[in-house]
Parts: C-alpha cells; sequence; structure tokens
C-alpha cells in the first residue's frame, strides 16, 4: 500500500507540473505542507501512525486530482466562483502591503473589515511565496482537508475509545464526496473545516488535562474561525466554554480548578489579541434578526435553488417556526426532484449514501447521550447550535449543500458510531446463531453417540443372555 501510494503521487505530481500552468510550484507548496503535516502524525503510535498517513496521504491525492480537473478544465465558476473573489483581493492584499505600505483600496478596505478577512490573508500569503497561483491554494487546502481526517479519528478516539469507530470516521471525512470537494477548491470550507475540527480536538484534550500546548492551538482555533466565519465563533466559544463549566469528567477540586485556569488564561489571551473587540464589534453589525433575515432573504432569491422565500426569521416566533423547514433541507437537500441541473444531479451519489446514513446517525447520537454525553459534549453542543442556526438561516439548496460539510466531519463520528453498533450487535447475533448451532449439533452428536451406546449395551446384553442360556441348556 505504501509503495502503490507513493508511486501514485509522483505520478499525480509529475502530470500536475507538466499539464497545468503554475503547477510545479504548487507541487512544491503543497510537498512543502504535507511533510509538515506527515511529521506531525508520524509522532502517533505504531499501527495507529500507519494508518492516520495512508488515510492522510490517500485523501490528499484524491483532493488533488479534484483540484487539478477544476483548474485544468477552469471549472472555478461551475463548483464555485466565490475562488474568483478570493482570488482577486488575495492579490490585492498582496499589492498593497507590497507597493502601497499597507494602504488599502476602498473596496479592498470592505472586503478586509467584512467577514471572512482571513482568507484574503491566506491567498496572500500564498501568493506572496509563489506568485499569484490559485492552483496553490486549492492544493493547500486539499492538505488542510486531508489533515482532517486524522484530526477527527483522534477526535473519536478521545471520546469512544474504539479503534473502530475511529477509524470509520476518519475514513469517511477522508473520501467522502462534498468533503473532497470543498476542500480541493480555492475556497475557505476546507481551513474551516480544519479549524473546527482542531478546536474540538484541543478541547477534548483540555478536557482530561492541563496543556499549554492545547490551550494554545485553541486560542488560536478561535481566532482563526473568527476571521474566517465570525459567526460560528460564538457558538464555538460557547460549546467549548459549556464542555468545560460543565465538565466532560467526574468533578474533582483539580478539575474544577483546571477548569478556571483554561477559562481565565483563554479569555485573558483573546483579550489580548482583540479577539473579544472584534467579536462584540461584528455581533452589534450582525448579531440580530433583522440582518439575519436579509441574509436569508438575498439566498433564496438569488437563484432557482432559494427555497422558503416567504419565510420571516426577522422575530423569534419566525425564526423558531423555520427551524423544521430549515432543517429538512440542510439535511438531505438536494431532494430528487430538485435534480434539473448537471451541478445538482452529480451530488445524487453521495446524497443516497447520506440518507442511508442517517439512522446510523440517530443510533449513533442515541448511544452517546446514553452512554458519553459528558466526553462528547463540546461536539454535541457546537453541531446541535450550528445546525440550528443554519436550519434559520439558509434559504439556498446549493449554500446549505455546501455548508453542511461544517457539520458533517462531526455527524461522521456518531453515524461511525452507529455502524460499529450495528456491526457489533450482528455479529454478536451470528456468534449466538453458531452457538446455537454447535450446541444443537453437539446434541445430535450426544443423542447419536448415546443410542450407539445403548444399542451396544443391548446387544452386550442380548449376548451374556445367550451365553447363560446356553450354560443352563447344557
Amino acid at each position: 500500500m505504501n509503495a502503490l501510494l507513493a508511486a501514485l503521487a509522483v505520478i499525480l505530481a509529475g502530470a500536475v507540473a507538466l499539464t497545468i500552468p503554475g503547477g510545479a510550484s504548487a507541487v512544491v507548496l503543497c510537498a512543502a505542507c504535507a511533510y509538515v503535516a506527515g511529521l506531525l502524525l508520524s509522532r502517533g503510535e505504531g499501527e495507529q501512525r500507519s494508518f492516520l498517513i495512508k488515510v492522510f496521504v490517500g485523501g490528499l491525492l484524491v483532493r488533488m486530482a479534484v483540484g487539478a480537473v477544476i483548474n485544468g478544465f477552469q471549472l472555478q465558476e461551475f463548483f464555485g466562483g466565490d475562488a474568483f473573489t478570493y482570488d482577486y483581493y488575495g492579490q490585492a492584499v498582496l499589492d498593497a502591503y507590497r507597493f502601497k505600505k499597507g494602504v488599502l483600496d476602498t473596496d479592498v478596505q470592505v472586503w478586509v473589515s467584512g467577514s471572512g478577512w482571513g482568507m484574503l490573508y491566506i491567498v496572500a500569503s500564498i501568493y506572496a511565496i509563489v506568485g499569484r497561483n490559485m492552483l496553490a491554494v486549492q492544493f493547500f487546502n486539499a492538505v488542510l482537508g486531508a489533515a482532517t481526517a486524522p484530526l477527527i479519528f483522534l477526535c473519536a478516539r478521545q471520546i469512544f475509545q474504539n479503534q473502530r469507530v475511529a477509524k470509520l470516521a476518519a475514513l469517511s471525512v477522508a473520501f467522502y464526496p462534498s468533503l473532497v470537494l470543498w476542500s480541493s477548491q480555492a475556497l475557505k470550507d476546507g481551513p474551516i473545516v480544519f479549524i473546527l475540527a482542531l478546536t474540538m480536538l484541543a478541547t477534548l484534550r483540555l478536557g482530561e488535562r492541563l496543556s499549554v500546548k492545547y490551550m494554545l492551538v485553541l486560542g488560536f482555533s478561535l481566532f482563526a474561525v473568527l476571521s474566517l466565519r465570525f459567526y460560528v465563533f460564538y457558538m464555538l466559544a460557547a460549546a467549548a466554554g459549556g464542555a468545560f463549566l460543565i465538565g466532560m469528567r467526574p468533578q474533582t477540586s483539580q478539575s474544577i480548578a483546571r477548569t478556571l485556569a483554561i477559562v481565565l488564561a483563554l479569555g485573558l489571551g483573546l483579550t489580548y489579541f482583540g479577539v473579544t473587540r472584534m467579536a462584540s464589534s461584528t455581533f452589534e453589525q450582525y448579531g440580530n434578526l433583522e440582518a439575519v433575515q436579509r441574509s436569508r432573504a438575498d439566498l433564496a432569491h438569488s437563484a432557482n435553488t432559494g427555497f422558503g422565500r416567504d419565510v420571516d426569521v426577522s422575530t423569534t416566533s419566525g425564526a423558531i417556526s423555520a427551524i423544521p423547514l430549515g432543517l429538512a433541507y440542510l439535511l438531505f437537500a438536494p431532494f430528487p426532484w430538485q435534480l434539473a441541473s448537471l451541478r445538482q444531479s452529480i451530488t445524487l451519489p453521495e446524497m443516497i449514501v447520506w440518507w442511508g446514513a442517517f439512522p446510523l446517525l440517530i443510533i449513533g447520537i442515541w448511544f452517546t447521550l446514553k452512554h458519553r454525553f459528558r466526553q462528547a459534549m463540546p461536539i454535541l453542543l457546537f453541531t446541535t447550535m450550528l445546525t440550528l442556526a443554519y436550519s434559520i438561516f439558509q434559504g439556498n439548496v446549493g449554500t446549505a449543500y455546501r455548508q453542511r460539510s461544517q457539520i458533517l466531519v462531526f455527524y461522521f463520528i456518531f453515524v461511525a458510531v452507529g455502524a460499529v453498533l450495528f456491526k457489533e450487535k450482528r455479529e454478536d447475533r451470528d456468534r449466538e446463531l453458531r452457538l446455537r448451532r454447535q450446541a444443537a449439533a453437539d446434541a445430535v452428536k450426544g443423542r447419536r453417540v448415546y443410542a450407539r451406546w445403548k444399542e451396544r449395551q443391548g446387544e452386550d446384553l442380548e449376548r451374556i443372555a445367550e451365553d447363560i442360556s446356553g450354560r443352563i441348556n447344557f
């Protein structure tokens, strides 16, 4: 397997470098980022290390191939036109810092001061290294997308202490089509999903023991999320803070002291770096139902895939009443009757897989609530809040399908739990059936042995009787 992956990597890298303009520099950047990720993954245990590296490399090669096809055939507008926006404004930010000493044009200032400004700086940083090269941004996102699978593996193993669950969750994240698609483009979805997984892993580890390393990781992740999608920051902070305060382990004086230290350190650190100030300013600007209604109306009327155009979420009652319809579209759209174009139709195979896996998701969540609630609390709180928020906010099937990736990575953990429970139940049933068959076979064999013994005893008695009879007659 290692030799096959290495051969595929060499072939793919060579093909990209020779056939796509700027492919060589994109491959070099990708190799450098992948090398760093490989070094981090190599610190694991033997069998676990081997599995995670294979999953990472396999997921990366798939994303590189998809990204190369999208870039080579210029399909960015078809799959995600926002890539051109990030390309233009990322280059504008770089030009401003290079030639105008940090002075941004008015149009660029609007984007840099608005939501998602972090992606502009990611693009600008990559362009500063390799030049204006959208494929390099795609391959950088591909590394982050592939690295998300090992993070989900670690999260699942931390919660359930089960290798089967962790491996199945990691494989799902590494190769599920929509997760591959969104993390192989020059969009911010790949970095967001990666940072969400990193945040949850840091939270889970801090819930177990105090660690300066994971406190720094958590603080950086929260800041990064704020720069990419500000409203997710509040949900992440609430989920992490709630999990720390309630406790992911049985409460002791030591755990309470650890929780206070973590919360105080994070609060002071985020305040010092201005994160709380930025969060409060964006909340004042966007954190009301009127702003949510405007955004939702724009999404619902922007394309033929809009839904719930008459829904009004500007009031609390309206927002609550919008949840059932929004939840159905967020979790299950596009529906078969909505596949009116090629872009929508290509989602059908993976949607069939997701619809089939949904009962396993319910089983996994139910098991988690009963047996692993404290351990899984950060993920449960975050996914619940984000799912409800998107159910209210979303008014477009395409956007809902795209942003579903932010919760799918965590849903796959619970799907893996349900699948393993189902498989173990079936194995137990098969084992019990084999034991019953073996017991029945043993019973039949015992009856046969007894019958033969009884028959032999009868023959012996007859022989003895004949012998006695012969002697009497003599």
